[in-house]
């Protein structure tokens, strides 16, 4: 039985570790700086394949020494994503393979310098976004001749939204910020360009809904690094209701408290209330020649909250923990096909859909809309993403 270390008892880091150990094929240690967190993530489940450790993982030598006492294969890293450049680095050293949830440029970055020329799988950047929109951006793009335009779009929102933002917060207050004031990343014009966070504010429709969706940071991935010498146009956009984007650039920009984070973070956790009832919107628009015409194809999902293990898990918990879960099964049972630094788009849309832990994509929590998830082409044509249903 493989082992797997866990850094993180939270939000995501609860439902990784109930995912890997109730599917009894893996040894999973669990470790949070909150002792109490990981115990009650063990209590919860009751497996003997459970544990649970109190230990301070953004502290390298104390993290380092529990590795060499409770040796794992992989190391799966659920903490912010400023101590994830460490926990790689000691991956590399007690040759674990590494996996994180980070959404920050600058960390994947010095992950990819930490792997280079390891035996191990080094795959950041994992989850939803980015993540899997990069799984199904890429399994579009290969149904196209030329690359015109690759539009990514993501969206974790309240169902029932009734404050000024329109929003509740679903995930890591660290991370939303980290996205909405740090530069972004696109193509433009065959150029990878820089673009400003909370810009680039656009009307997209839905099922019949209108949503707004603006820049954001991390969520290209390395999309636009893998296909930069052959797409015109290529970025990536959060989705909110509209309104929303008006009442960040206020905060953020206009109060100034994009330079003061700490600030923001406190105003954020006083003010918006959290919720199990979320939505997440999974969108991929590419634009390209096919057989000499131009074509569209389009992937367009919406996830619900899920019951799982007994439990009511938020759509964004469900996705993101889905999301690493089913490219670490992926890489743990195909000994030797991974290593070194691995990115999002090394992994096939279908191996995930069809994957145990990324078959929740596919579930889509219960809703009729979210039961199937086609990729249609404006020929009329249509794929079934996941194969047969």
């Amino acid at each position: 039985m493989q082992k797997v270390l866990i850094l993180g008892a939270g939000k995501i880091g609860a439902l990784i570790s109930g995912f890997l150990a109730e599917c009894r094929d893996y040894e999973v240690h669990v470790a949070d700086v909150n002792g109490n967190a990981a115990n009650s993530v063990v209590a919860a489940h009751g497996l003997p394949n459970l544990h649970a450790y109190e230990l301070d993982a953004s502290n390298p030598a104390l993290l380092e020494a529990h590795l060499r006492e409770h040796p794992a294969d992989t190391i799966i890293s659920s903490l912010p994503f400023y101590c994830n450049v460490k926990v790689a680095e000691i991956a590399r050293k007690v040759n674990a393979h590494y996996f994180d949830l980070t959404e920050d440029v600058a960390v994947t970055r010095s992950v990819r310098k930490t792997a280079e020329g390891s035996t191990r799988a080094f795959v950041p950047q994992c989850g939803l976004a980015p993540g899997f929109i990069s799984i199904a951006a890429n399994a579009l793009i290969q149904h196209f001749d030329e690359i015109r335009s690759v539009k990514l779009r993501v969206g974790a929102l309240p169902q029932h939204p009734n404050n000024a933002l329109k929003y509740s917060l679903t995930w890591s207050t660290d991370g939303l910020i980290n996205e909405y004031g740090n530069p972004c990343e696109a193509l433009v014009d065959g150029r990878a360009v820089e673009v400003a966070p909370l810009e680039g504010l656009e009307e997209i429709e839905i099922d019949g809904m209108i949503y707004e969706a603006f820049n954001t940071s991390g969520g290209l991935g390395s999309l636009a690094e893998t296909y930069g010498e052959k797409a015109q146009t290529m970025d990536y956009k959060t989705i909110r209701y509209p309104g929303h984007c008006a009442q960040m650039r206020l905060l953020m920009n206009d109060l100034k408290l994009n330079f003061d984070r700490a600030t923001l973070k406190r105003v954020l956790e006083n003010a918006v209330p959290q919720t199990l009832q979320d939505v997440v919107i999974v969108y991929v628009a590419v634009a390209g020649r096919q057989h000499g015409e131009l074509r569209e194809e389009n992937y367009v999902s919406k996830i619900y909250p899920q019951v799982i293990a007994g439990r009511l898990w938020s759509a964004i918990q469900v996705t993101t923990a889905a999301g690493i879960c089913a490219v670490v099964d992926l890489v743990m049972q195909n000994p030797g096909r991974y290593h070194g630094f691995v990115r999002q788009e090394d992994f096939s849309l279908v191996d995930v859909l069809n994957n145990r832990f990324g078959k929740h994509y596919s579930d889509g929590g219960g809703k009729e809309i979210s039961s199937r998830m086609i990729v249609a082409g404006t020929t009329g044509q249509q794929r079934v993403a996941g194969g047969a249903r």
